[in-house]
């Protein structure tokens, strides 16, 4: 039986990389990854060599059936995405759970994540908090908004520079104006930024200053006092 490796990738600086990870993804014998454009040039510049194929959310229904045959007949594979871990808001949830159904050992190598950093540097609780990812675009956007007003626990969002603003004004509508939000930017790059303030202020503040790059919003829960 083989086995499948989840191997974080970092979502910026390249000395994020783990030793351990660089270890694996030579072992294996198959790497999947989201984008092999952008996973080749990750893995050129750590000198790995092991074949890689293409797995993301367009071909995943397709290809799992397959890969879990192929770990059932001894194969070792390992799962990257473009950045961070594998099936945080990436591809990977589908492949891991077949793996479990099917007896496949399954192992998720610690390393980059992008909604860490910007929980514990945002200055708001994390002894709990709830991770959204990317919220709803249009369908059922309105009613996540009404459940997570009454939210008591930290909030992580990710969102695109382009619906940042937007992103905010929903917060003032659904959460508040004084309610405290923090942004983060760029994380690990060298443009790296975390903004700090009400809803209000940090609006004002992208307003004047469009946002670029890769982005996480993590908000205060509703205050039981």
């Amino acid at each position: 039986m083989g086995k499948l490796f989840l191997v974080p990738t970092p979502i910026g600086n390249l000395d994020d990389m783990t030793f351990r990870a660089i270890k694996t993804l030579n072992e294996v014998d198959l790497i999947l990854a989201e984008d092999t454009r952008n996973s080749g040039k990750l893995l050129k510049h750590f000198e790995i060599t092991t074949q890689m194929h293409s797995h993301h959310m367009h071909n995943e229904h397709k290809t799992v059936e397959n890969l879990v045959q192929r770990m059932q007949a001894g194969e070792t594979i390992a799962l990257i995405s473009d950045a961070g871990t594998p099936a945080i808001s990436d591809p990977g949830f589908l492949l891991t759970r077949a793996c479990v159904e099917n007896g496949i050992e399954v192992e998720c190598l610690p390393g980059a994540t992008a909604f860490v950093p910007a929980l514990v540097n945002s200055g708001l609780p994390n002894d709990k908090f709830v991770f959204e990812g990317f919220l709803p675009d249009k369908k059922g956007r309105q009613t996540r908004f009404l459940a997570l007003a009454e939210e008591t626990r930290t909030m992580i969002f990710y969102v695109s520079p382009h619906k940042l603003n937007k992103t905010l004004a929903e917060y003032i509508q659904y959460f508040g104006e004084d309610r405290r939000v923090s942004v983060s930017r760029e994380i690990s790059k060298l443009h790296e930024e975390t903004v700090r303030g009400t809803a209000v202020e940090v609006l004002q503040h992208f307003e004047t200053k469009p946002a670029k790059g890769e982005i996480v919003i993590c908000v205060a829960g509703k205050s039981m006092k």
